[in-house]
């Protein structure tokens, strides 16, 4: 796709003179349940912004908020400058959406899931193909333009749905767990395809629950749980503040953890005990590894790495992200 398919055509709408989304005091409620409780959030133009938490933690409810399709319960939004309870069908039409689950219309062709979606936005049928067959070049799909929906593979499925959201030429792409249930190859192909956004300026705001995603596509997330922002900066930052440089996992017998954990805490500057694995956070992991072996205690298995999003959010709330 050329940097101008990313960008609108004709009169360009105005953009805000501030930050492209901002939230203060945020809420939603079903009912009783309140699951987004007064979060801080704002997105500047040219930014890829992230909400990182697991399942349940109100990402998901966020992000509906900021999509124009979910009235806000409490608090202020305001999206391109404009509030959604009063312009969301001008916001609307200014976004591009890739929900959680492919919506893509099983009944007709590749490109016509694209050129059909485009007139939707009043795009003539000419500009809709053009477009359509840029945006099948950027995902590379092509070749599968003439093909049926249901012939694609997942990973294929998922960059439809991302070149779908993007033949308005949007102002700000939404992204909710773009890569869940992908095989690894799958998903390094859209991180490269949303990676190629970014350096062209799209504002991109996504939600995961893959640590290395957020690592990857990320300039900035906020970590959420249970409806509130616990921490917020880019993930090198949010590393550096709340892990240490390394991190040693010793995986041992079944009841065994507690009882070493209590034998090695002094060896780290934090332990942590997990169902399956032993984690000790020190800023030299190889040689926390050598001192537990000195110390006569033979794990499984021994494993050093260097601290991760997922290691700031066991510190941060006391569970993994996929739990």
């Amino acid at each position: 796709m050329s940097e101008s398919a990313t960008e609108p055509t004709g009169e360009a709408a105005a953009e805000p003179d501030g930050p492209m989304i901002v939230a203060r005091g945020l809420r939603k409620s079903y009912g009783g349940l309140e699951a987004v409780c007064g979060i801080d959030v704002s997105v500047e133009k040219g930014e890829s912004f992230g909400f990182l938490g697991p399942n349940g933690a109100g990402k998901s409810s966020t992000m509906r908020m900021v999509a124009a399709v979910s009235p806000v319960s409490a608090g202020e939004l305001r999206i391109l400058g404009m509030d959604p309870a009063t312009h969301g069908p001008q916001i609307r039409g200014r976004l591009g959406v890739c929900p959680q689950l492919d919506t893509l219309d099983m009944e007709i062709s590749v490109r016509e899931n694209l050129t059909v979606y485009g007139r939707y936005f009043g795009l003539s049928r000419e500009e809709c193909r053009r477009r359509a067959d840029e945006l099948l070049s950027f995902v590379q799909l092509t070749e599968k333009a003439n093909g049926e929906v249901d012939e694609l593979s997942g990973g294929m499925k998922r960059r439809l749905s991302i070149a779908r959201s993007l033949i308005n030429s949007p102002d700000i792409l939404l992204l909710d767990e773009p890569t869940t249930g992908l095989d690894p190859q799958a998903r390094h192909l859209v991180w490269e395809r949303l990676f190629r956004l970014k350096q062209q300026g799209v504002t991109i705001v996504l939600t995961t629950h893959y640590m290395d995603e957020a690592e990857q596509l990320c300039d900035r997330l906020v970590v959420m749980d249970k409806g509130l922002i616990v921490a917020e900066g880019s993930p090198t930052d949010l590393i550096q503040e709340h892990s240490t440089r390394e991190v040693t996992e010793l995986r041992l017998g079944v009841g065994d953890h507690e009882a070493v954990a209590a034998e090695v805490k002094d060896l780290a500057d934090r332990v942590e005990v997990l169902p399956d694995r032993v984690l000790l956070y020190t800023d030299d992991g190889e040689q926390a590894a050598v001192a537990v072996n000195e110390r006569g205690l033979r794990p499984a298995s021994v494993l050093v790495r260097r601290a991760t999003l997922e290691d700031v959010f066991l510190r941060l709330t006391g569970r993994t992200l996929i739990d």
